[in-house]
């Protein structure tokens, strides 16, 4: 199930999804007067650049998270060319098929990526491209060590005694297979990385708590949430030396089959 977001805080914290979302927004090839969803808007910032891409066209948002969806509402209001719904991407319908999909860190949260695609084929015209970014294999690896030591500790290991990862990070291989069978076409997959290095230790544990850490934190009383999160900085920064987030992205450029 998706988590409620921190809508306020990621909006501050969100500049490098933002200026990632800016590079792969390049990709779609726009005459201006289509009909684009964006899957996993956010709070709009990403959304606001592909608007603006689209002179006579009209944008769909869709995220999961009603929060992070009331806050685009308010950057978008006013505004016909848009609609925003909080809708699951597996299994959301249109009213008719959209042109194109544009989503940029947010697969990595859906788990199903088979039932993900096949969804996202039915929803998109024949000939639509699908361009995307999210965390792939070996994403955040750095983070990931430093997590399951502090989960380990006498402190939290009874809170994820159950624990299971909320992330599919994929392999290029395996996600051209899967966009396959869900009848894409013209498929390109790629690994980048994207090292991030935070400003300090404050802005590290900040950006931990609200844009990696959501889905554990859930798992302590709320009194424990920053603690958890500035144990995991300080793991993290023992371990690397640095405010780092060791992102690798997954690119995804692909078309749907006629």
């Amino acid at each position: 199930m998706p988590h409620e977001w921190n809508a306020g805080e990621y909006e501050r914290l969100a500049d490098p999804m933002t200026r990632w979302g800016g590079q792969v927004l390049e990709r779609l090839v726009l005459t201006g007067d289509e009909t684009v969803l964006d899957g996993g808007c956010g709070t709009g910032r990403v959304t606001e650049q592909l608007l603006a891409k689209l002179p006579h066209g009209h944008v769909i948002g869709v995220d999961a998270s009603a929060a992070m969806v009331e806050q685009a509402k308010a950057r978008f209001a006013g505004n016909a060319r848009v609609t925003l719904l909080v809708a699951d991407l597996t299994t959301l319908e249109l009213p008719k098929p959209a042109d194109a999909i544009l989503s940029t860190a947010t697969f990595h949260w859906i788990l199903d990526h088979d039932k993900l695609f096949l969804q996202l084929a039915r929803i998109l015209r024949p000939g639509g491209q699908l361009v995307v970014q999210c965390g792939g294999a070996t994403n955040i690896d750095a983070v990931l060590a430093a997590i399951d030591e502090v989960i380990s500790m006498p402190t939290y290991a009874s809170a994820f005694a159950h624990w299971r990862s909320p992330w599919e990070y994929a392999t290029p291989e395996v996600t051209a297979e899967r966009l396959a069978r869900a009848r894409f076409t013209d498929i390109h997959t790629w690994l980048n990385p994207e090292p991030t290095v935070l400003s300090s230790r404050t802005h590290l544990v900040d950006y931990l708590e609200t844009i990696i850490l959501g889905r554990h934190v859930l798992q302590l009383p709320l009194d424990q949430h920053r603690p958890f999160a500035e144990a995991v900085a300080d793991v993290l920064i023992r371990r690397t030396g640095q405010f780092l987030i060791d992102y690798v992205r997954l690119n995804i450029v692909a078309r749907r089959a006629g």
